[in-house]
């Protein structure tokens, strides 16, 4: 077919394609709209939210701060609440709550979180503390880290831990207190109301004392965890009872040691004859195997 032929078809194809080329340019414009429209929204929603979070409309009235024990309980409360009256409940600067209460050893850390409108709410963790040490006249708490804890309130039984140095100030410094202190510091609960001291011996590593119980010998720091659930297992079985100590240095075999050695009457070696049974007739008795 010839050119002149074919002419209408391919005038025909160009403007069915100059047809798509305007549709789609149409609908290219129409996105590009749409997508700058959704652009200045967010911009316009973020600059809005960005003043709205330190504007008065939510700036902090009431501070609630939970989790003091401490002696020192009313002035950490005073300062955490100075510090987020300086905040809102949409910018809570949880450094400057931290730096606010750095001060005070007891205060392990802070969560906080903002009570909209106008609320804040501070909850303090405290470090527990592990023992008491007792370095010449002086006794003072301190945390299984080994911060000294001047301020906190203690149960008159925390185990005891003696120091040959000067009285601690702020953390412990190396050496065979502090060793003490960490192992003492992951004990659970109810084992450590139970616990009257501890110390470093030179050949068994730590040991510590229970009341009106035995030794517990952890060698090393090493495993604390697993030491741990170990001594409360063995404690725990009747077997243990009157044990003088308890070897938690491999805790996956654990020792109850200076327990009452266990007659039992002897047996004779193989092939070995006994004497019958009194009342029976040596000649009628039945050779023992």
């Amino acid at each position: 077919m010839s050119i002149r032929a074919r002419l209408p078809e391919l005038l025909r194809s160009r403007s069915d394609l100059a047809r798509l080329w305007t549709t789609l340019g149409l609908g290219l414009r129409g996105n590009r709209t749409i997508v700058a429209a959704l652009a200045a929204a967010v911009l316009i929603f973020a600059g809005c939210f960005l003043w709205l979070r330190d504007s008065g409309l939510v700036a902090v009235d009431e501070v609630s701060v939970s989790g003091l024990t401490s002696e020192d309980a009313s002035r950490i409360r005073s300062a955490l609440v100075r510090a987020g009256h300086r905040m809102t409940s949409l910018h809570v600067d949880q450094e400057a709550l931290e730096r606010a209460v750095s001060g005070f050893p007891e205060v392990r850390a802070l969560e906080a979180r903002g009570d909209f409108p106008s609320g804040l709410r501070i909850t303090v963790v405290e470090r527990r503390p592990a023992a008491v040490v007792v370095a010449g006249e002086s006794r003072v708490a301190v945390a299984g880290d080994g911060t000294v804890l001047p301020g906190l309130e203690y149960q008159a039984g925390l185990p005891e831990v003696r120091d040959e140095g000067p009285a601690p100030v702020g953390r412990l410094g190396g050496g065979d207190a502090l060793n003490v202190v960490s192992v003492l510091g992951e004990a659970p609960v109810a084992l450590g109301e139970k616990l009257e001291k501890g110390a470093l011996d030179g050949e068994r590593g730590v040991v510590l004392q229970l009341r009106d119980g035995p030794e517990l010998v952890f060698g090393t720091g090493a495993q604390l965890g697993a030491k741990w659930a170990a001594a409360a297992r063995v404690l725990a079985h009747e077997d243990s009872t009157g044990a003088a100590y308890i070897d938690l240095t491999i805790p996956e075999r654990p020792a109850a040691g200076g327990l009452p050695v266990q007659t039992v009457a002897p047996v004779a070696p193989a092939g070995e004859e006994t004497a019958p049974p009194p009342g029976v007739d040596p000649d009628l008795a039945e050779p023992q195997p």
